[in-house]
């Protein structure tokens, strides 16, 4: 009996000893596993709450996929502007005296660029005919004078119809335009039309300086370039009849003011040139093209212009032969 025992207890041993390693590796496992989804949870947890606090929104239904997507975007986001404030500061040579010379080519010494409207070509022939000229002496007056003269003006709200039209067939007989395919022909939209006016000269010519005028001023050539012969060695200047006109908080007035409580006293603007006609130099137009998505503009466009050079290194002139409301001796312009 004992021999059968002992015999037993042999055989039922060493079989027991698998079965008892398979419970320990299915306990361990189960820890393993167990512990991994905890800590997966965990991480969607915070994953989530830092979804929340990183976007302001209390809803905590969203996927992690999601959230790292979100994430990884404001991630990149961040780069990219980084990487455009490197590249703005990388191009500062727009606003330094550092400017490609090329002996072989000419600058001119002026863009100058007449805003006008659909409505206008009464006045566009007018000025023609007193200051700018057409075919010939139209040419004559860049190559031989170094004046680059165009009208400028936007697209019709309603893009391809009867006034864009209209002017397109006007500037295949005249070539004597700026249209300016971003802006939309309004007297709203004055102020984005002076802005991409300057940047898009300042990419097309090298030129000494730039100018806006209006298309009912008559434009003394002389008097205007003996003024700017007198400021060539001016890296940054802004020359114009000087003012500080009223701002208007009223809505509904002709020139109500937007952010009118953003002036001292809300009442005046800072000063500023005259929308009449001024002129900036190479380095402003320059710094007007490479700053162009980040410039403030306000309700006019000689606001707006005054005040992105406000904080910088500038020059202001101020000219009272560019007054032109009337024509003392020695004034460059006067109203039509």
């Amino acid at each position: 009996m004992r021999g059968s025992s002992s015999r037993f207890s042999r055989t039922i041993l060493p079989s027991s000893i698998p079965a008892l390693m398979f419970l320990m590796v299915a306990t361990f496992a189960s820890i393993y596993v167990a512990g991994r989804l905890w800590q997966e949870s965990q991480n969607r947890v915070y994953l989530i709450k830092e979804l929340d606090r990183l976007t302001g929104q209390g809803q905590s239904a969203i996927q992690v996929d999601d959230a790292l997507k979100v994430i990884a975007c404001r991630e990149q986001r961040k780069k990219l502007s980084d990487l455009e404030l490197e590249l703005t500061a990388a191009r500062q040579e727009g606003f330094a005296e550092k400017r490609s010379y090329d002996s072989s080519k000419k600058r001119p010494m002026l863009v100058i660029g007449v805003f006008t409207t659909f409505g206008g070509k009464t006045n566009r022939d007018a000025v023609r005919k007193a200051w700018i000229g057409t075919g010939s002496s139209l040419k004559a007056l860049e190559e031989k004078r170094g004046i680059i003269a165009r009208f400028v003006i936007g697209r019709s709200a309603n893009r391809g119809d009867s006034l864009d039209m209209g002017i397109d067939a006007e500037n295949s007989q005249t070539k004597d335009f700026i249209i300016l395919d971003d802006v939309v022909e309004a007297p709203d939209e004055t102020p984005k039309k002076a802005k991409l006016f300057f940047a898009h000269v300042a990419e097309k010519w090298e030129a000494e300086f730039y100018s806006k005028a209006k298309d009912n001023v008559f434009v003394n050539i002389d008097g205007l370039m003996n003024i700017l012969a007198a400021h060539l060695t001016k890296p940054r200047v802004y020359i114009g009849c000087m003012k500080s006109g009223e701002v208007f908080s009223e809505k509904g007035h002709k020139w109500y003011e937007p952010d009118w409580w953003k002036f001292g006293d809300k009442k005046t603007y800072f000063r500023h040139a005259s929308g009449e006609i001024y002129v900036i130099s190479w380095a402003l137009a320059k710094f007007i093209s490479i700053n162009r998505s980040m410039l403030r503009t306000y309700a006019h466009d000689d606001v707006s212009t005054g005040s992105w050079f406000i904080g910088l290194d500038v020059i202001h002139i101020d000219e009272g032969k560019f007054c032109c409301s009337s024509w003392p001796s020695g004034a460059i312009c006067s109203g039509i």
